[in-house]
């Protein structure tokens, strides 16, 4: 147990500069490393922190474990990108190296203020005996990209009523004030969030507890974030706890959703609000967090994993990646997501294919690959169900189809290659009434994106097939669809 702890803690700083060499070598090595999703260079990816367009440039941290793939002492690493596609990397952010941060530099957001950057985050400690402490910490970016921390954090203590399970600042403005709400839990383990406000962002003031109508709803809240469009309030969290509905909601290990509906009260802290809906209807999506760009768009990352499943690439080393970004909009009241249309500077050799398929799989000339993007639509479809399979070969394959009968678009990775986190099953499921159906895939070396009728639903996976593992084929069974493809080699 002793050497489990010591190793989850050991510091980056005291690692020799040939074993750091020969771990990024063993990276390096991997299959399965991606080519435009953003990535650690060793070690394991989690959250996305501190989105920000600052300075001519998008900024995105992340939460970094450089010694392997598993939860140990957490980094901020920092990238940074003039047009959301082609992304930096700049180093490490914030080290977990003051007394309110020893045992990790974990979550957190930034706002620009005077001119700089300021990142708002949890600073993990642990005392002798392990109990955590977390503290609330700020730290500055100046226009030349020099990071400094305050000497003491901004909120010292838990208010009475909450567990050390406080964390995860989301801030924004409002008015003349600063407000910021952080993932909590009560004393009797359920999950909440709280508000906090600041007149300059270094004295804050508890407000209290956001009231919702989700009064028990899992654990703990993890990664919230605030946010309005146009006349409506978005509350996005990371609920841990939540048990399984049907075939189709809550399947993944731990969940992340919404809930739409007014404007958050901060005066009595209220959130009038709708039913909560998941985000992403996929395997392997958590912890997001937004921002608003200097073109006035809403801004999505994920984090594409999950805490606590074991992933094949931890076996080269590392673990994870973040999502390409998403532009949030509302439509007949529902959250869209559509990939940012940036992503169209990767796109290089085009193909085309149109045919119907009738109770048969076809593949075409052009259509094959382990990296591309590709919009499919579905119509004239009297099939009982039809779809795409990719990066398939003799064994293997990843299927996106819809089910006409039970009128759901079913995301099926038994056959992707090697198997991840099987006891949480390997279809996901959600309804989708709809004549016609596109899907427009993002697919990398290891993973894919799918987006459903622009954006309606989306399907996040991580997916690890052999590399030979390249065919796309389109199918109908039980009667014919009709269908129109594009690709793109990126």
């Amino acid at each position: 147990m002793e050497w489990q702890i010591e190793n989850k803690y050991r510091r980056l700083e005291d690692v020799s500069q040939e074993e750091m060499d020969a771990l990024v070598s063993k990276v390096n090595s991997c299959s399965w490393r991606q080519t435009y999703h953003i990535q650690p260079i060793s070690g394991l990816l989690n959250d996305p922190n501190g989105f920000s367009f600052y300075n001519g440039e998008y900024h995105l941290f992340y939460q970094w474990h450089p010694l392997g793939p598993f939860h140990g002492l957490k980094y901020w690493f920092h990238t940074k990108s003039k047009d959301l596609v082609h992304w930096e990397n700049v180093g490490i952010g914030l080290r977990p190296d003051s007394y309110f941060d020893s045992h990790g530099a974990y979550s957190g957001s930034s706002i620009k203020h005077n001119g700089q950057l300021y990142l708002f985050y949890t600073g993990n400690s642990r005392d002798e005996h392990l109990v955590r402490h977390p503290y609330q910490c700020i730290a500055i970016m100046n226009e030349y990209g020099e990071i400094k921390k305050l000497e003491h954090p901004v909120i010292d203590k838990v208010p009475e009523g909450y567990t050390e399970h406080y964390r995860d600042p989301k801030v924004w403005k409002e008015g003349e004030r600063f407000y910021a709400v952080i993932g909590a839990q009560r004393t009797d383990e359920t999950g909440c969030s709280v508000l906090y406000s600041s007149p300059d962002l270094l004295n804050w003031n508890f407000e209290g507890e956001i009231k919702t109508g989700l009064r028990e709803f899992g654990y703990m809240w993890e990664c919230p974030d605030y946010i309005e469009i146009g006349e409506q309030g978005l509350f996005i969290f990371s609920p841990q706890g939540i048990e399984p509905e049907g075939e189709d909601r809550y399947r993944n290990i731990y969940q992340s959703g919404y809930v739409l509906g007014e404007k958050l009260n901060l005066d009595n802290k209220e959130l009038m609000h709708g039913e909560f809906v998941e985000l992403d209807r996929g395997f392997d999506f958590y912890a997001p967090q937004t921002m608003k760009d200097a073109k006035g768009r809403r801004l999505l990352v994920g984090w594409m994993g999950l805490p606590d499943i074991d992933y094949p690439s931890d076996q080269s080393g590392w673990s994870h990646c973040l999502t390409v970004p998403r532009e949030l909009s509302i439509v007949h009241n529902k959250l869209v997501q559509r990939p940012v249309p940036e992503l169209q500077l990767l796109r290089k050799t085009e193909s085309q294919a149109a045919d119907t398929v009738v109770d048969e799989t076809k593949a075409f000339e052009g259509f094959s690959g382990t990296v591309y993007e590709l919009i499919c639509d579905f119509e004239n479809v009297d099939a009982s169900e039809f779809g795409i399979e990719f990066r398939a070969g003799e064994m293997e394959k990843t299927v996106i189809k819809y089910d006409t009968i039970q009128r759901k678009v079913i995301l099926d990775r038994s056959r992707s290659g090697e198997k991840v986190a099987e006891d949480y099953g390997t279809e996901r499921k959600c309804e989708m009434d709809s004549e016609n159906i596109q899907f427009h895939l993002f697919v990398d070396s290891s993973s894919v994106e799918i987006f459903v009728n622009d954006g309606e639903e989306v399907f996040t996976s991580r997916i690890f097939p052999d590399i030979s593992s390249r065919e796309i084929r389109f199918f109908a069974k039980g009667g014919h669809a009709g269908f129109k493809a594009v690709k793109w080699d990126y």
